[in-house]
């Protein structure tokens, strides 16, 4: 009989060879198809590849207010739904597209040069409704006509982006298309424009933006003024609006993917892989625009720290935080988060954000700031990135503009299109969102004291107010009322209202305060009675 010698190295290989043959048998189309699968999961996983479907739009306002009831009975797209492009169903695919392809339309701006006090030059860019319909450029200088009464919408870019941006230009061609004149405020150094002095914007910088709406308010006093922030544009917008209150010529304003609060979106976008790799293309841009001023910035900033920066937290550290003047690049980021101004924002004032945008986290969005001010609506979608919002099949279009449009139609024709009739709703002002609780601790007169929730608290505020006003409305019919009534009133409406906020915020906690008790002290207690119910039990079947 034959036998087959085995080596010992072919014995150790042979479990390898086997192997291979198996795979060997498989089709290779079965490997193609799982390496689709493969495929199909990373994309899913990674680029958060969604099933594109239509999601209805969700606000959130302050139900008392009849501004934020009228705006939104009259805005179609508000209670409408968002449908994303199909082969866009993904927060970086649209963000993605937007930043290399863009598909904006093709027209040229004209240019007005600003000068600020301190010597620096801010590039107005502007797209008059003629210069769309009727092919006419006007130069807009000190010589325009001042009964213009055009509406102007000031549109101020994000980070590192000016007027050529793609989402810029399609927003300033629908408004201009609109009947709008259009003015793209462009930041310092950024539009084709040196430096020219050593004030450098940053995400909380305001004066730039207060100086250019006093400005173009001075040249067309008639004009009814809007504007539009976008990004870190929003963030400065909103700040602006929270720090002047209703001493601002602005009729209505919109906050398109704004970041509420940088040290929330700081945080975020250094989180995930996908998050850190925008992080480093915003970086990358910010270093090409210390480059573009090295003249400038290196006099006043790190340099070598700039060049070595890796994320925007360093630049910021390197950079912003010593030419703004901050200790640390966290006091830089709780000083210019715009959250914190959201109560005394004073003009009607819409706001949109996309809950998957890559960017600017949904974590950093004040919910119950929106909800308390009687002037803001919140408008938040499923879908959308970061201000892309591409839609229709060919992704020509983008509903935020569409909305931003719709928005200021509706509100130009109402009655609050009014400037000198605004109502003003000044809280104090909110902290950083930042190791701060959901409630407001309040102290009666008696000392007691009452946990509320802020946008309760709020909305009881303004209700305050409501009731205040009405005794010097109907004086004449308060004065046929008892004494003896009014003053039994004024003492048991305060205590009732304290019982009943008492009740309300004290129900859940009573609750939780049982629960905590039965649960420490079961493993004393829980033996005890067990024994105790034994005993008894054995009693009764004696008897």
């Amino acid at each position: 009989m034959n036998c087959t010698i085995i080596t010992e190295g072919e014995l150790v290989s042979s479990p390898y060879l086997i192997l291979f043959k198996s795979l060997s048998l498989i089709p290779f189309f079965h490997y193609l198809f799982f390496l689709f699968l493969a495929i199909l999961l990373f994309l899913y996983l990674f680029l958060e590849i969604h099933f594109p479907r239509s999601d209805p739009v969700s606000l959130t306002f302050n139900p008392n207010s009849d501004l934020c009831k009228f705006i939104v009975s009259k805005c179609r797209l508000l209670h409408g739904r968002y449908f994303p492009t199909i082969w866009l169903s993904s927060p970086h695919l649209q963000t993605a597209f937007l930043s290399l392809f863009g598909n904006s339309p093709p027209f040229s701006y004209n240019r007005n040069l600003f000068q600020a006090t301190d010597g620096g030059t801010i590039a107005l860019d502007w797209l008059m409704h003629s210069d769309v319909v009727e092919g006419i450029s006007q130069v807009v200088n000190g010589s325009t006509p001042g009964n213009d009464r055009t509406p102007i919408a000031i549109v101020v870019p994000g980070l590192t982006s000016d007027s050529t941006a793609a989402y810029i230009k399609h927003l300033a061609f629908r408004l201009a298309k609109d009947g709008w004149n259009v003015v793209v405020s462009n930041h310092r150094g950024l539009g084709g424009i040196s430096l020219t002095s050593d004030c450098v914007y940053n995400a909380g910088w305001t004066e730039d933006l207060r100086k250019v709406i006093d400005h173009i308010h001075s040249q067309f006093p008639e004009a009814p003024l809007f504007a539009v922030g976008t990004s870190i544009g929003a963030n400065v917008l909103v700040k602006y609006l929270g720090e002047d209150g209703t001493d601002t010529p602005l009729v209505g304003a919109t906050a398109v993917c704004s970041p509420w609060d940088l040290l929330i979106c700081d945080r975020f976008i250094n989180r995930k892989l996908v998050q850190k790799l925008y992080d480093r293309v915003f970086t990358v841009g910010l270093q090409g625009y210390a480059q573009l001023h090295q003249t400038v910035i290196s006099r006043i900033a790190d340099w070598e720290g700039i060049k070595k920066s890796r994320s925007v937290r360093e630049f910021d550290n390197y950079a912003t935080r010593l030419v703004a003047k901050f200790e640390t690049t966290d006091s830089y980021y709780r000083h210019s988060s715009s959250a914190q101004f959201v109560g005394n924002v004073a003009v009607p004032l819409l706001c949109i954000s996309a809950l998957d945008d890559p960017v600017c986290t949904k974590e950093a969005i004040p919910w119950d700031e929106c909800r308390g001010n009687k002037n803001i609506v919140l408008a938040t979608t499923t879908h959308g990135g970061h201000l892309a919002y591409y839609e229709g099949i060919t992704a020509t279009s983008m509903w935020w503009a569409r909305a931003v449009q719709e928005y200021f139609e509706v509100l130009l024709s109402s009655p609050y299109a009014n400037r000198k009739q605004k109502t003003q709703i000044i809280p104090e002002p909110l902290e950083s969102s930042i190791d701060q609780g959901p409630y407001i601790v309040e102290t009666g007169e008696d000392g007691m004291v009452a946990a509320a929730a802020a946008s309760e608290v709020e909305t009881t505020r303004a209700n305050a107010d409501e009731e205040n006003k009405a005794p010097t409305e109907n004086t004449s019919y308060h004065l046929h009322k008892d004494n003896n009534s009014q003053g039994y009133n004024s003492l048991i409406g305060p205590l009732m209202n304290r019982v009943d906020q008492l009740s309300r915020y004290s129900r859940k906690s009573v609750w939780l305060l049982a629960y905590i008790a039965i649960v420490t002290t079961w493993p004393l207690l829980g033996p005890a009675l067990l024994l105790s119910i034994k005993k008894r039990f054995r009693r009764l079947i004696k008897y």
